[in-house]
Order: C-alpha cells, then sequence, then structure tokens
C-alpha cells in the first residue's frame, strides 16, 4: 500500500512541478522514447538472467505491493505454535512427532497455522531441523551450523531478483541516453525545416534522457530497494526460529526457547512478554515468571 502511495507521490510531484511552469504533457508522451528504453531495459533483463530468477522477480514485485508477511502477529503465532510443538515433544519425546514432520500437511499442530504450511520455505526450514534432530547424533553446534547454511542459501536465492532488478535500474539512465541521441540523429535530418518541428524533435529527444533517469531513481530503483528489505525480513525471520530451535536442542524448556527468541525479534515488531506469554499460556505474567525460575533451579 505505501508502495503505492509513494510512486503516485513521486510521479505526481514530476508531472505537477511540470505543469506549474506551463509545461504541455502532451510534449511528455512519445511512446518511441519509451519503446527503447523500456524495450532495452526489458531485453537486457532476459539476457542477463535464467528463467528462475526471472520468476523470482514477478513475485517479489507482488510482495512489494503487499503488506508485510512478518508483522507483530505473524511472529505471536510462530511463537504459539512452536512453543504447542515444543511442549509435545517435551511430553511424548521426538518420535512421537515424526509423522508432523514428514507429513505436516497432515500435523494437528501444523494444519492451525496455515502460513507456515503455505511457505515452503520456512516449513522446510523447520522440519529439516527437527529431523535432524529426531536422527539424534547431531551436535548442537553442528545443527547450528547447518540452520546458518541454509538461512545463507535462502537469502542468496531471496537477493537474486534484487540484484538483477539493481542492475536494470543502473543501466536506465544510459539507454535514456541512447533514445536521447537517436533523437538527436532524426533532428540533423530535419534541419533546415521549420523551426517548430526541429523544436519539437529536440524536445522528444530530451524526453529520452528525463524518462531514463525518472524511471531508474523513481521507479525500478526503489523497487529493488524494497524487494531487499522484504529478503531481510525473511532473515530475520529465520534467525528467530533458528534461536527458538537451538535453545529447545541445546535442552532448554519450551517457554524459555520461545522467550530467548522473542528476544530476537525485530525490535518493530517484537511483542512484549505479556503479550507473547498470553498468546502462548493465557497465564499471568507472574505465573510465567515462577515458571522460568523453577526451570533456572
Amino acid at each position: 500500500m505505501y508502495a503505492i502511495v509513494g510512486l503516485l507521490i513521486v510521479f505526481g510531484a514530476v508531472i505537477g512541478g511540470f505543469l506549474m511552469e506551463k509545461g504541455h504533457i502532451a510534449v511528455l508522451l512519445q511512446p518511441a522514447e519509451l519503446l527503447i528504453i523500456g524495450g532495452a531495459a526489458l531485453g537486457t533483463l532476459l539476457v542477463a538472467n535464467p528463467m528462475h530468477i526471472l520468476k523470482s522477480i514477478a513475485g517479489s514485485l507482488k510482495s512489494v505491493f503487499a503488506a508485510s508477511q512478518f508483522g507483530k502477529p505473524r511472529y505471536l503465532d510462530t511463537l504459539k505454535m512452536m512453543y504447542e510443538f515444543l511442549n509435545k515433544i517435551r511430553r511424548e519425546g521426538l518420535l512421537a512427532v515424526e509423522g508432523d514432520i514428514e507429513s505436516p500437511t497432515e500435523s494437528k499442530i501444523f494444519q492451525q497455522y496455515p502460513f507456515f504450511l503455505k511457505n515452503h520455505h520456512i516449513r522446510d526450514f523447520v522440519c529439516d531441523t527437527l529431523r535432524m534432530a529426531i536422527t539424534g547424533g547431531v551436535d548442537p553446534f553442528d545443527m547450528d551450523q547447518m540452520m546458518e547454511l541454509d538461512m545463507d542459501v535462502q537469502n542468496h536465492d531471496a537477493t537474486e531478483p534484487v540484484a538483477a532488478l539493481t542492475t536494470v535500474a543502473d543501466a536506465l539512465p544510459g539507454l535514456g541516453i541512447v533514445a536521447a541521441v537517436l533523437g538527436v540523429v532524426i533532428t540533423m535530418g530535419a534541419l533546415g525545416g521549420p523551426p517548430e518541428l526541429i523544436g519539437h524533435k529536440v524536445a522528444s529527444a530530451l524526453v529520452g534522457t528525463f524518462l531514463g533517469i525518472l524511471l531508474c531513481y523513481g521507479l525500478v530503483g526503489p523497487l529493488s530497494s524494497n524487494m531487499a528489505k522484504s529478503a531481510e525480513e525473511m532473515r530475520a525471520y529465520l534467525h528467530v526460529v533458528r534461536v527458538l530451535l537451538l535453545s529447545f536442542i541445546k535442552g532448554l524448556p519450551p517457554i524459555l526457547a520461545v522467550e530467548i527468541a522473542r528476544r530476537a525479534i525485530p525490535s518493530h515488531v517484537r511483542p512484549s512478554f505479556a503479550e507473547m506469554e498470553n498468546c502462548c499460556k493465557g497465564r499471568s505474567a507472574a505465573a510465567l515468571g515462577a515458571e522460568q525460575s523453577a526451570a533456572r533451579d
């Protein structure tokens, strides 16, 4: 939503200022210049990137215009889900959740959290880690290394579309100059004609430079920046899950593992201690504090 508002402000301010200075909006409507710049930009994107990155760009652009997936409610739901799941492990043992891990879509716990089942990156991250815990014989340090490696791979995949779109943004001013130069070439062929015609062709050529710079800094550049922030949000979320799982693997009680994970949540979406314990257990903060003290003793 904010991305749409921001783009409207960018183009509204540019066009509004142009009109305030008595400019004619029809001068900016140059389909040929837009075809040269847009077509060349699309062509370079296709040449420089394989199909899986192109598909990732399309998917990432959709997320730019949607609300963030990783707000406070998402983190609270995750803490609650993991608290319930880890409590089941503590009561019944690791083997009791083998079916949940192997077939998460059939798990009674996971079925309550559609976002978890829908996002295969998060689902696989959790289930693969717990599968290794069930197998046994893996040191917590090695488990942490595996989770970090998984996060690095996922972050690399998420930033590839960002890099591709950033490259296109960097190329747009140059493509605008190409369009302008072609306009000048056409203008040279019209020398000796009416001054009005020559002026119109010069203006058309300059619009090419204008469009290249505007599309770079006013559209494609901000979109790639927003996509980069979305990738960082995903990494931050996986880091929270990693901290939670590692704490439990080290032998901490579920409630302490959840509390440690809460501390790892980014501050602008971090729920309070009371919000977390109300969501997970529905108990008072005093009761939760007493449980934590007993666990430490």
